[in-house]
Formats: C-alpha cells, sequence, structure tokens
C-alpha cells in the first residue's frame, strides 16, 4: 500500500500529496474511507487493464444508499460506499468475483432500475465479452458476445442509454460501438448487417436479422480504438474520443455527425460534458485538456499542466454555475449577435454568468483541477476570425454559451429499435499505429513531426478543427497536485467528496471543504439520540 506524506510547502517533488487547497477551502485525504482489495496488498499491474470505479444510488431509506463497484486485476468488487460518513469496510463486500480466461475492463450501473433489492450492472472484458449481473442478488443474468461472434476485441467502453431500462452501447478497441438490447440474445452466428448511414471516417449500420437479435446497430467510427465515449445530459447527442485524435460528435437518434475536434497530437483517450451540455473536454496523449464549443464546433481552450497523458477528464458539478447577472461588461456586440448567439432570445443576454470547473488526472500521477471562466466564454475580442498573435494578447472564444441548454425531456431510444430494426454493412479497417508522447515529439523536426503524424493531422493544423497554440486560449491548472506513486486512472466528483483510483488498486476519497466536520457533526448528533 502507498503511504502518503502531509501535504506542504518545500518538499519533494515526488512526495504524495493527501490534501490541497482551492479559493472554496481545503480537500482532504480520507485514508479511512480508501477501497481496495480486502486484504489491501497491491497487486501487479503490469500489463493489467485500468482499475475502474462505477457508482449507484438504491434509494434507499437509510441515507446510505450509495454502492461503489470497481474492478482490480481479475477481481471485481461491489460495496456499500460510505465516502465521508464512515470508514470503509472491507471484510464486508455485497459481491465479489474472480474472472479466468478474461479480464474485466469497465462497467456500468444502470442508474434508472436501481434498487435495495436489484441493481443492472454491465461489466466489459478485454476478450469482448460483456455480461449482465446482479450484484444484490448475486446473479447472472446474460452474457453477450459469448462466442465473439460479434467482435473479438476488448471492451473500452460501455454505458447503459440514458433514459433506458434496457438499451446499452458497447465500444470495442476495434472502433466500432454496438447498440444491444438487454432483452434481445445475440444468435449463434455472426450478424449480418445492411448500411444505414455514412459520412467522413464513419459508417452506421442496422443488424440484418428475420428475428429481434443483438446487435441493434453497429457504428464504424475512425481509424482505431473508441477509448471512450459519452452522452450528452440530455441523451440527444454522443461524443467519441478516439485513439486517430479524432473526437466526433454525432446526434444519437438520427447517426448524423454534429462537428469534429482533432487533437493536438496523438489519441485522444477520455472525453466528458458540461453539466448543461454546451461544451466539452478532451484528453490524450498531447499531455492537454481541450475545451470544445458544442454550439460553435470548434476549440475555444487548451489546458497544460499534465507532463504525461491525460487518463480522464470530468466536470465538477458542485462548483460549475450558470447564474443571474448583468450582462458582462466586455461584451460589444451587435443586436444581431445577440439574436443570432441566444437563438433569438434577448432576454437570456442579460442574465448569464458562467464558471465551469472540471478536473484532469493522467499517467503522470497528478490530480489537476481547472477553472473555465467569463475572460475566456466572454472574451474582449468579438472577432470572427483567428489570426496568429503573441501569447501576451491570445485570441479568446467568440461565441457565447449556446442557449439550448440540458433539455428537460430525457431521449426516448424505443424509437432507434423501431426506426432500424430492417435496416444494416461492410465494415473497412486500417492498422493503426501507436503515436508518441508530445514531449517525445516536441524534439523532432517538422519533417519528422509530419511524418509521425500523419497527413490528416497535418491538415487539420490551423484549422478549427486543431488551431495551432499560439490561436487558443491557454488556461493554467488551479491545482496540479501529485496524490498517487502509480499512474491514474478514475476521477469522479462527488456532493461531499471526489474520489480518484490509481492502477495500484487503491480508491481514494477526498472530502470537500467543510464536508467533514459537518459529516462528523451529524454522525455525533445520532449517535446522541440513539442513546437517549
Amino acid at each position: 500500500m502507498c503511504k502518503m506524506a502531509a501535504d506542504g510547502g518545500g518538499k519533494e517533488a515526488n512526495e504524495i500529496k493527501t490534501q490541497f487547497s482551492t479559493r472554496e477551502g481545503v480537500y482532504k485525504l480520507l485514508p479511512s474511507s480508501e477501497y481496495s482489495r480486502p486484504n489491501r496488498v497491491p497487486f501487479n499491474s503490469q500489463g493489467s487493464n485500468p482499475v475502474k470505479v462505477s457508482f449507484a444510488n438504491v434509494n434507499d431509506q437509510s441515507g446510505n444508499g450509495d454502492r461503489v463497484c470497481f474492478n482490480v486485476g481479475r477481481e471485481l468488487y461491489f460495496y456499500i460506499y460510505k465516502g465521508v460518513r464512515k470508514a470503509a469496510d472491507l471484510s464486508k463486500p455485497i459481491d465479489k468475483r474472480i474472472y479466468k480466461g478474461t479480464l474485466p475492463t469497465c462497467h456500468d450501473c444502470n442508474a434508472l432500475t436501481a434498487t435495495a433489492e436489484s441493481v443492472s450492472l454491465l461489466v466489459g472484458f478485454s476478450a469482448g465479452q460483456v455480461q449482465l449481473i446482479d450484484p444484490i442478488k448475486k446473479e447472472t443474468s446474460k452474457l453477450f458476445n459469448e462466442d465473439r461472434l460479434i467482435d473479438k476485441s476488448a471492451v473500452t467502453c460501455l454505458k447503459w442509454v440514458p433514459g433506458s431500462e434496457s438499451l446499452f452501447l458497447v465500444a470495442h478497441a476495434s472502433g466500432c460501438l454496438y447498440l444491444y438490447n438487454a432483452e434481445h440474445s445475440c444468435g449463434t452466428t455472426a450478424p449480418h448487417y445492411q448500411l444505414l448511414r455514412q459520412g467522413q471516417s464513419y459508417a452506421v449500420h442496422t443488424g440484418k436479422s428475420k428475428s429481434a437479435r443483438n446487435p441493434l446497430l453497429r457504428w464504424t467510427v475512425g481509424e482505431g480504438a473508441v477509448n471512450e465515449f459519452a452522452f450528452s445530459p440530455d441523451g440527444k447527442f454522443l461524443a467519441c474520443a478516439g485513439q486517430d485524435g479524432f473526437l466526433r460528435v454525432f446526434c444519437f437518434d438520427s447517426a448524423e455527425l454534429h462537428g469534429t475536434m482533432k487533437s493536438y497530437f496523438g489519441g485522444l483517450l477520455c472525453v466528458c460534458w458540461s453539466p448543461d451540455g454546451r461544451y466539452l473536454v478532451t484528453g490524450g496523449e498531447d499531455d492537454l485538456v481541450t475545451v470544445w464549443s458544442f454550439s460553435d464546433s470548434r476549440v475555444i481552450a487548451r489546458g497544460r499542466g499534465h507532463k504525461s497523458w491525460v487518463s480522464v477528464v470530468a466536470f465538477d458539478h458542485c462548483i460549475t454555475s450558470v447564474q443571474d447577472c448583468e450582462t458582462p461588461a466586455e461584451f460589444s456586440g451587435s443586436d444581431e449577435d445577440f439574436q443570432e448567439q441566444f437563438n433569438g432570445n434577448r432576454e437570456r443576454a442579460n442574465s448569464v454568468s458562467v464558471t465551469y470547473r472540471f478536473g484532469s488526472v493522467g499517467q503522470d500521477t497528478q490530480l489537476c483541477l481547472w477553472d473555465l471562466t467569463e475572460d475566456i466564454l466572454f472574451p474582449l475580442s468579438r472577432t470572427r476570425t483567428l489570426t496568429n498573435v503573441s501569447n501576451s494578447a491570445l485570441p479568446r472564444s467568440n461565441s457565447l454559451p449556446h442557449s439550448s441548454g440540458n433539455s428537460p425531456n430525457m431521449h426516448k431510444p424505443a424509437s432507434i429499435v423501431d426506426k432500424f430494426a430492417t435496416l444494416a454493412l461492410h465494415e473497412t479497417r486500417k492498422e493503426h499505429k501507436r503515436n508518441h508522447s508530445l514531449s517525445y515529439i516536441a524534439n523532432k523536426s517538422s519533417e519528422k513531426l509530419n511524418q509521425i503524424i500523419g497527413k490528416e493531422a497535418t491538415k487539420a493544423l490551423g484549422t478549427t478543427q486543431c488551431p495551432r497554440m499560439e490561436e487558443t486560449p491557454l488556461l493554467e491548472p488551479l491545482v496540479c497536485k501529485k496524490i498517487s506513486h502509480e499512474r491514474l486512472t478514475v476521477l469522479i466528483f462527488l456532493e461531499d467528496s471526489l474520489v480518484t483510483a490509481c492502477q495500484e488498486g487503491f480508491i481514494c476519497t477526498w472530502a470537500r471543504p467543510g464536508k467533514l466536520e459537518k459529516s462528523r457533526e451529524k454522525m455525533l448528533s445520532s449517535d446522541g439520540a440513539k442513546r437517549t
């Protein structure tokens, strides 16, 4: 188990931090709330799949409805999560599974159907299978792609479709995504497909079968693996981060491409949406975090703070806020600009103040927190043409947030099954060569750079898909701390804490400012009431 030293100034760079300060206060690591394998012995992480963590709330009456699932090597654990309230009890997992021949790579709980008596948990594996289990009932419901007739490559990401009790989407290292219905079987022969829609570097096919069977759809996206995907908060759009370095955002229902972004270099490993659906943040092998505007389909900022690949990005919904205020003083657009940028709703122009907080963790073992504020979102310059300028006068975003916001109506995915039931392809695949890190490339000549990053990246550089570094505002991290000995693989923001995990198999809870004291006060008052 890694030993952590107390935070403080003037310490060695390699020292692990157990607390850090932001403008809202001090975040503190809670060693007693650390989850891991029951014997707390680190496992040999060489060649193992990344440790992942997923949460579910079973909405029970005890006030302690959070459940946590995590994988370590060949093992999968499901616990009651007590967070800042109480020390973790590793001796009593709700469910524990050890797999042979294949390793769990990712998992997701269906928040729509979770109860104290039952949880629908999807688990993806390194050999391509997907398992549906109920860790509370300790049951295995179904195994999808059991004979690997659908896809033989590792599952990289899977999620339940928002608003659905039965539909889920699975991404593979092959670059394909498959839409499944948990109520359908997969069949005993390889599926046949027919083309539904295609565009630049992507194609969508639907399963062709006389009877209902999985998969319902197959998306072929880019070249190389789809490392992560994320649904927009309203469930209408799908963002895919690819090993080919492209972020592609689709309308999920129509399978139409909304917009694309190219990494500065190398593959994209992670992606997340802002809580209002107006922005996306990505990270990857260029060691950068990149902020992309959904409404303008362009990069509005980059963040530099990591020293290696960025593995996870996530928005902090508790710090992110959109509040009423007067019109930002720096806005100097015309009435026509107001009308265009706010979809004709001029009253909104006098009522928006935005602050976004997001975080990132990477293979450099560092946690970074970033603030995206009005100096980026409401810039002094309103020019619509980016020009090369010095770093002291970087161009700023020329757009106000997209006014559509987060739709209260969840996407109704059942129409996909009906619409595509009788439709569905052939797929093309090119071998992908893994890219090097930005620090390696920085020492190469421009000619060598072009050879390594390829023609597509060269074409994208300097465009709205991938502006040059001097053409984009550069964010500085609010916090940048080394918090682990091993590469970090998880960052999740909760109401009273944030959760991180490293490849050693330790899942750590960091109490938000003031939350630890409030939790202790509640426990003391509860104990007093019981004694009375």
